[in-house]
């Protein structure tokens, strides 16, 4: 993909972050009066000036305290402090109110997880026997249910001010076998960004694995699927509304051979690959008993340790594997709220991006985070960072994480950072609320005071989500529908 004109490198970004001076990634000014835009999800117009917002973190040091211009589905603009765009604009939208972001991006998620949230029987179980409970919930899944799952998830991570979403779906039980064709129309009807991965499992029970013969699926099946949702979906460059992605689920529920066929395809079809790696002690010892190999060897034996791939979890590298991924560029989606619900571990977010590995954040499935909220998630991501890693950590890194970094992971270098030429999708926050009341620095309270809903976002060029709603979504009745439908699944009643 081209980079536009004014792009700012990987080195010099860390340069930048690396000085922990928060005025080079945020320009806080001075609150203006109450935007005057009408309640509306059409397109921008030609040339839109959002206009001297109370701050905006840019995610690359640029100046836009004065705001930024908007043509059609991307920024044509920054505009710095005190100045005015450099030709007259259509349409001013005032956002005096509002702190500006670039679009949040989710690395890692399980949509259809949001059926069986806080779910008694493993609220207090680690990750292998959590897995092993939920597996024949799961295997109940229908396209019903799986629909409103996707929009529940969907609405929940654009509320938060997320615009491109990474799902991992690997469950295809019998009458759910175009389960990724229904995710796409579903992103589509929402209007967001999604990086859907063909999941998959074929190591069943029986065969040593984990999940139940009822999840799995043959090899020649899932690879012969995962060519037709490339050829009918994919699209490859900038401005990408739905990318395909092969995702075969982790080491204890797929062989060697479906992993190596995927890297393969990949090759050949120009996608990413994602799976699950290192996520617990359990899975290290499952990989040296089933493979006789720790993770990242294994990820290397299979023709996955590349720059093409981004890893879900990554918590157990050694300092010696840390080393090998970032040297192979492959990229890691942290997901701190899972990790500490499962008790899973910490990700070394710090010692992977110092080693050259691109770290986004994920929220994780909805049944291990419970929610699918990425401003709450940055929030997650810089309080436990900081935990290994000191009170120094500054905010503005995990809001990169969730930006530029997740951007990265997911191989895009149209998103996540406000430049010219990049696509225009935005996160606009308010801080009227009785939470950020006495706060002084705008762009740390979001995450210190505890944002978790966004005002305005625009995805593209078009407002997605206006006065803190999704205009034409009806809310409620998607609550009624996806909570009988989730009560459904757990009774395994139809």
């Amino acid at each position: 993909m081209s980079k536009p004109e004014t792009w700012i490198s990987r080195q010099d970004l860390t340069e930048l972050e690396s000085t922990n001076n928060a005025d080079q990634t945020r320009t806080p000014v001075s609150p203006q009066s109450e935007s005057q835009l009408p309640l509306s999800s059409r397109p921008a117009p030609s040339r839109l000036w959002i206009k001297n917002p109370l701050a905006v973190f840019t995610a690359n040091g640029l100046d836009a305290r004065g705001g930024i211009v908007i043509s059609g589905t991307t920024i044509s603009e920054l505009v710095p402090a005190g100045e005015q765009p450099s030709t007259p604009c259509d349409e001013t939208f005032d956002a005096g109110r509002h702190v500006l972001l670039p679009g949040l991006i989710n690395t890692h998620h399980h949509f259809y997880q949001t059926l069986t949230r806080a779910w008694g029987p493993v609220a207090n179980a680690p990750l292998f026997p959590w897995l092993q409970n939920l597996y024949p919930v799961w295997a109940r899944l229908t396209p019903d249910s799986l629909e409103l799952a996707v929009k529940v998830a969907l609405a929940e991570l654009l509320l938060s001010g997320c615009t491109t979403a990474a799902d991992h779906h690997y469950l295809f039980p019998a009458g759910l076998e175009d389960a990724i064709d229904l995710e796409v129309g579903v992103v589509r009807e929402l209007g967001m960004r999604a990086t859907l991965t063909r999941g998959s499992m074929c190591l069943g029970e029986d065969d040593g694995g984990l999940p139940p013969r009822s999840t799995v699926q043959r090899p020649e099946v899932i690879l012969a699927d995962s060519e037709r949702l490339i050829g009918k979906y994919h699209e490859a460059g900038d401005g990408a509304v739905i990318q395909i992605a092969l995702a075969p689920c982790s080491p204890f529920s797929v062989t060697k051979e479906v992993m190596a066929e995927s890297a393969a395809m990949a090759e050949r079809l120009d996608v990413r690959l994602h799976t699950h790696l290192a996520e617990t002690i359990d899975e290290e010892n499952f990989c040296l008993e089933k493979f006789g190999l720790r993770t990242v060897d294994y990820l290397d034996s299979v023709g996955w340790l590349g720059n093409r791939t981004w890893l879900g979890h990554g918590i157990h590298f050694d300092d010696d594997e840390i080393a090998r991924l970032g040297a192979a560029g492959t990229a890691v989606a942290h997901c701190p709220t899972s990790n500490m619900r499962l008790a899973s571990g910490t990700a070394r977010v710090v010692e992977l991006e110092a080693a050259g590995v691109p770290v986004g954040l994920g929220v994780d499935g909805s049944a291990s985070n419970d929610a699918s909220n990425m401003i709450l998630e940055a929030r997650q991501a810089l309080y436990l960072q900081r935990l290994r890693y000191g009170a120094d950590l500054p905010v503005e890194r995990a809001l990169g994480w969730a930006t530029r970094g997740s951007a990265a992971a997911l191989g895009r270098t149209d998103i996540g950072q406000l430049a010219p030429g990049m696509q225009a999708d935005l996160a606009m926050f308010t801080l009227d609320e009785l939470r950020f009341s006495g706060s002084h620095d705008p762009v740390a309270a979001l995450l210190l005071c505890a944002a978790d809903r966004a005002d305005r976002v625009m995805v593209g060029g078009q407002w997605r989500v206006v006065d803190g709603q999704i205009p034409g979504l009806d809310v409620r009745k998607l609550v009624a529908e996806h909570s009988a439908a989730a009560q459904k699944i757990v009774r395994g009643t139809e």
